[in-house]
């Protein structure tokens, strides 16, 4: 490679040749090769100068109306859905996702459609909470944080991308300049996601570092990054151990930092759904624990059922399907090699392989599908180690004696995203729904029932979030508009401000119904009059 074909960053709005003195360049997973595109690894000069543009434009743009940032959201999707061809190109060849439905059907409307949210939440403002005290003349809304810098993951590169991913949407909605990192698996494909939102930024008459977007640093600079006076919030969605070390580096800083890290989402099958429909049980599961290599956050990799015969033949189908099943192509080598070494604690700590252990068996990079067994008397000795996360298309059946140890099982458990309890129809297992639920609820963001949680539908209503490891904070989801919007937005709180001099919003002629009134002793919201 040479210096003059290293890709450009962009910084305030201009594309701009990298004085980087390493690089990088993603692979294909399906062929196991390097992709010949040079993308750089940013020295702190160029972040010093995209968190100067930022903190510019955030000062610029603190008192613009929803609507203003609404109107880039949308001229964004709609330059996103010009380049739909070309971004699912890119990401096939950086992933090996498939183009369709994944990438062309699914993921790609979904990012669309989560920026087309975040605008009319941006538009209608209700995530603002404005609180009117006429009694007392405290008033109170939500504002703009300031610059946001967002992580993206490996393994969305449209929906949870740094630079168009719910996070993006989320900090943009708020007001704010965001500084994205890409991921180094999909450089390409976040090249594109700037492009358009240069695009977007020009057309909407935004300030032209409203969206910059840095490949790769190194580590001590992340942490520098994160911790920067001029970074006001940040969001990561990615490994455990590497969001662990940026919280550390915000939280010394004082910088609240918003983290999706690690999730097993266990299922608890009761004996009377088994009995129920246990074929159907099976296909239900094998198809949500091998879709997409099992490489999502919301994958079941925890299964705990009855140590007795419909347990017995429900562990043994499904390590059938298992071994029948080709697997898929992973992200990356990184992704199979740590999947491969979380399967080798499990089996070490004295988990017993029912299905595959080895790497290979599919195209490209991959690890056949894996099921581990162990009993809940000994997931009960050492349950830390038995929730290691193995990120991948693999799973960990708890083979219980009863339903208290059931209890006890889901009392040992870390925070999750999901928690599902499957049960029968008939109401042979209500009792011992009654009893799992209270325990389990605590633990997990999202709660299914006879629903398996692969899939995270963009709502208002939708948690994906939930208690630590899970994430950084169980008060916050990152996926949900307007619920996700507050995580990058601060409380301006104004006593005896003149009136002339308050935002729009908390004026006593504002007609916002959503603003929350004290009005002669009465709160209420709606309109005034």
């Amino acid at each position: 490679m040479t210096e003059t074909m290293t890709n450009p960053v962009l910084i305030n709005g201009q594309w701009t040749k990298s004085l980087a003195s390493q690089h990088f360049c993603a692979s294909n997973p399906s062929i196991r090769e390097e992709i010949p595109r040079d993308f750089p690894v940013s020295p702190w000069s160029e972040i010093d100068q995209a968190l100067t543009a930022a903190a510019e434009a955030s000062r610029l743009m603190r008192n613009w109306s929803g609507s203003r940032f609404a109107e880039f959201l949308e001229a964004y999707a709609t330059e996103i859905e010009a380049r739909a061809d070309e971004l699912v190109a890119a990401a096939h060849e950086e992933t090996a996702l498939p183009l369709s439905p994944r990438l062309a059907d699914v993921e790609l409307p979904r990012t669309t459609n989560q920026l087309r949210l975040a605008a009319a939440a941006s538009r209608h403002e209700s995530w603002r909470e404005a609180t009117i005290d006429t009694s007392s003349g405290i008033r109170s809304m939500r504002g703009p944080v300031g610059p946001v810098v967002v992580f993206g993951p490996n393994n969305f590169p449209f929906a949870f991308n740094g630079i168009a991913g719910g996070d993006f949407a989320a900090a943009i909605a708020a007001g704010n300049p965001v500084i994205a990192k890409g991921h180094s698996s999909h450089p390409e494909t976040t090249r594109i996601f700037a492009e358009a939102a240069l695009a977007a930024i020009e057309s909407a008459d935004m300030p032209r570092a409203l969206v910059q977007l840095i490949y790769r640093t190194t580590h001590d600079d992340g942490y520098r990054l994160v911790s920067d006076s001029r970074i006001a919030a940040c969001g990561y969605t990615g490994a455990r151990s590497t969001g662990l070390k940026l919280k550390a580096a915000a939280d010394a800083a004082g910088k609240p930092i918003y983290l999706e890290l690690s999730s097993i989402n266990p299922v608890f099958i009761l004996d009377g759904v088994l009995n129920q429909r246990l074929d159907e049980t099976v296909d239900e599961f094998v198809g949500s624990c091998l879709m997409g290599a099992g490489q999502f956050c919301t994958n079941p990799g925890l299964v705990v059922v009855s140590d007795n015969d419909a347990g017995q033949k429900f562990a043994g189908a499904v390590a059938e399907r298992f071994m029948a099943a080709t697997p898929g192509t992973m992200l990356s080598e990184g992704v199979c090699r740590a999947f491969g070494e979380s399967i080798e604690v499990l089996t070490k700590a004295g988990a017993d392989l029912l299905a595959g252990g080895q790497t290979g068996g599919g195209t490209g990079v991959s690890f056949a599908n894996t099921l581990l067994a162990v009993s809940g008397t000994e997931f009960l000795r050492q349950p830390e180690t038995f929730q290691t996360e193995a990120f991948g298309n693999g799973a960990l059946f708890v083979l219980a004696d009863s339903v208290d140890q059931m209890e006890e099982i889901a009392e040992n458990l870390e925070g999750n995203l999901t928690g599902c309890i499957c049960s029968a129809t008939d109401g042979s297992d209500d009792a011992a729904y009654d009893q799992l639920e209270p325990v389990l609820r605590t633990r997990v963001g999202r709660l299914l029932n006879d629903k398996m949680p692969t899939g995270v539908a963009v709502s208002p209503s939708m948690n994906h979030g939930g208690p630590f490891p899970a994430t950084g904070h169980p008060g916050f989801t990152a996926v949900g508009i307007p619920a996700s919007v507050p995580r990058f937005a601060a409380l301006y709180c104004y006593d005896n401000v003149r009136p002339d001099r308050l935002p729009r919003l908390l004026q006593d002629a504002s007609p916002g119904a959503n603003v929350w009134r004290n009005i002669d002793g009465q709160w209420s919201t709606g309109d005034v009059g």
